[in-house]
């Protein structure tokens, strides 16, 4: 069912189950959850689908080793399942992730990390190794039943300078272990909304829709063509996270605050020292305040984070020079002979963590667990129910507590679980993906170096963009490896609706620095024509997407213009190969 179709069922039957308000990544959960169970259940987003926090994760699918000294043991062991369940689910984003803790003392931490246990204290302090080894000792604990990542390794001084000579070299000792990354949260989004409503036609779901109270039932405003409808749901699910405040304001739902949400901002730097001395490995490490913070390989640079401040507007969350500072201060206690000049930053993002509200004077003590929490309706407003806290790893279990709910409530019964459901481009996944590239490489008439490129970008589904691509005449973009007619596939397929779309979620173009000039008029012309937009409509989207870019993302139509010269080399190596 495409928007128009949807609208217009809306206008003629604005009655519905379930609303769910919020497309990020746990409201695309309870979404496919209801959905898959039957329930007529439409899902609102005032933005893009996972444009918000969902869109702004420091890329690590974890169990979160940190919140063990919280007293977390339920989440954690939670969220080591969760991710060995995304690891077989979505093998084409999700993957193990070494991660090395470097170590600068023995017994530090074992009385502080004691003392927030039971409560008496909440101060940070360092970890050290006795306390490192404990907190790995459960992870592996936790994970015995299914084991599919190596256990961990610890490492002595010697044995680390080797392997990562440019580390600080007052470490003691490092540990190894692995939890998991993903490359492209967003679009997984994406790929679960589709899969359901290409399983189940009748589910609806609409992004740049905000619902508000009307006059006699909630409304819903289409942001595209401003038109306001009805909806009348019996239920509505809140999954909106650090705006869950504002969204009960906006519909009439009565509730006390909810949320505490804190920013966390991070760096994608392109510098290529930096890259080569994290030998592949993620490095998990303390700042000198106690404060933990990443850095990893990520798609050819390097993603640098994070802060954790708290914010009560969500929407004026950004990266500021204090936090760029925190970050580049950070990376040089851990590398402190490598620089991090201005020029090698190309990219930033702030998202906002959905945390309860919460007194604690230190943000890294806040819960991180998640609960729902059921406002009963009033009037015309309906029951509302709240999902509230969690982090990305845990949105499918998440997604599950709250449709049980649900489904208590309707008096409906569960039919399907996800447990085990394949996501996206990880259906069908080869065993042997060389094998799978070159067959399909075949059949389409595209190289086989094209055709890898296609899979890392889309894992089986690789085969309909290049299907598509394959139909009529294709060229590369202007100093990029994605084409007019893979475009031209995510637009017609993937709810595309603003140039933001494509250039920050659909595709990496943004995140990784590629973005030029030349780039984002190409990327804008063949939207335009999809769209039918008049040439007043594309200056709007040019404008408005780059004042984005330099508030949100730190990057300028100056900085985009020195790297149009910059790309013709690297250009014309990819079509090569390509």
């Amino acid at each position: 069912m495409n928007r128009i179709q949807t609208i217009a069922g809306l206008r003629e039957n604005p009655e519905v189950d379930v609303l769910v308000i919020g497309g990020g990544i746990n409201g695309i959960s309870v979404f496919r959850e209801l959905a898959l169970q039957g329930v007529d259940v439409l899902l609102a987003e005032k933005g893009d689908y996972c444009g918000g926090a969902s869109a702004a994760l420091s890329r690590m699918v974890h169990g979160g080793l940190r919140y063990l000294e919280n007293g977390e043991f339920k989440l954690v062991r939670e969220s080591l399942h969760e991710r060995d369940r995304l690891l077989k689910n979505a093998p084409h984003y999700v993957a193990p992730l070494p991660t090395t803790v470097p170590i600068f003392d023995l017994f530090s931490g074992i009385a502080n990390g004691a003392f927030r246990f039971l409560g008496l204290s909440r101060r940070p302090g360092r970890r050290g190794a006795l306390v490192i080894k404990t907190g790995l000792a459960m992870y592996d604990f936790f994970t015995a039943a299914r084991r599919i990542v190596p256990t961990h390794k610890f490492r002595s001084r010697a044995e680390t300078l080797k392997v990562w000579p440019a580390i600080n070299p007052a470490i003691r000792n490092s540990a190894t272990y692995y939890d998991a990354w993903v490359s492209h949260p967003e679009r997984l989004g994406t790929e679960m909304l589709r899969d359901t409503m290409n399983q189940k036609p009748s589910a609806r779901a609409l992004n740049y829709a905000r619902v508000s109270l009307g006059d006699a039932s909630l409304a819903l405003n289409d942001g595209l063509s401003g038109e306001t409808v009805a909806v009348k749901p019996r239920l509505v699910v809140n999954a909106t996270g650090g705006w869950i405040d504002l969204t009960n304001s906006a519909i009439g739902a009565i509730a006390p605050k909810l949320m505490g949400g804190t920013k966390g901002s991070h760096l994608i730097v392109d510098n290529r020292e930096l890259h080569d001395a994290l030998a592949s490995h993620m490095i998990y490490y303390e700042n000198e305040d106690g404060r933990i913070c990443i850095l990893f390989p990520y798609l050819g640079n390097v993603l640098v984070g994070s802060t954790d401040i708290r914010v009560d507007d969500p929407d004026q969350a950004r990266c500021v020079d204090d936090e760029r500072q925190y970050i580049r201060q950070s990376l040089s206690f851990v590398f402190p002979e490598i620089e991090i000049a201005d020029t090698d930053i190309v990219f930033q993002f702030t998202g906002v963590r959905p945390l309860p509200k919460s007194q604690d004077s230190f943000t890294g003590r806040i819960p991180r667990d998640h609960f729902c929490e059921l406002i009963e309706g009033a009037g015309i407003v309906p029951p509302t129910l709240c999902m509230i806290g969690g982090k990305w790893t845990t949105f499918r279990s998440f997604g599950e507590l709250a449709a049980n709910i649900v489904l208590e409530r309707l008096c409906r019964q569960r039919i399907v679980g996800t447990q085990n459901m394949p996501i996206g481009g990880g259906r069908h996944f080869p065993m042997a993906p060389e094998k799978w590239c070159a067959e399909r490489a075949a059949a389409h008439g595209l190289s086989l170096d094209r055709m890898r490129s296609l899979f890392e970008r889309y894992g089986t589904a690789a085969d309909a963009v290049a299907a598509h691509m394959a139909a009529g005449h294709d060229e590369f973009l202007p100093g990029n490896a994605y084409s007019a007619r893979e475009i031209q596939y995510l637009i017609a397929n993937e709810y595309v609706e603003q140039l933001e779309d494509l250039l920050l979620r659909r595709t990496t173009i943004a995140i990784t620095g590629a973005l030029s000039s030349d780039l984002l008029d190409a990327v804008l012309d063949i939207l335009a024509v999809e769209k039918s937009w008049d040439a007043a409509r594309k200056a709007f989207e040019r404008t408005d997407f780059l004042a984005l870019l330099q508030r949100q993302h730190g990057v300028d139509l100056d900085q985009l213009s020195q790297k149009d010269q910059g790309r013709s080399a690297e250009c014309a190596s990819a079509r090569k190969s390509a």
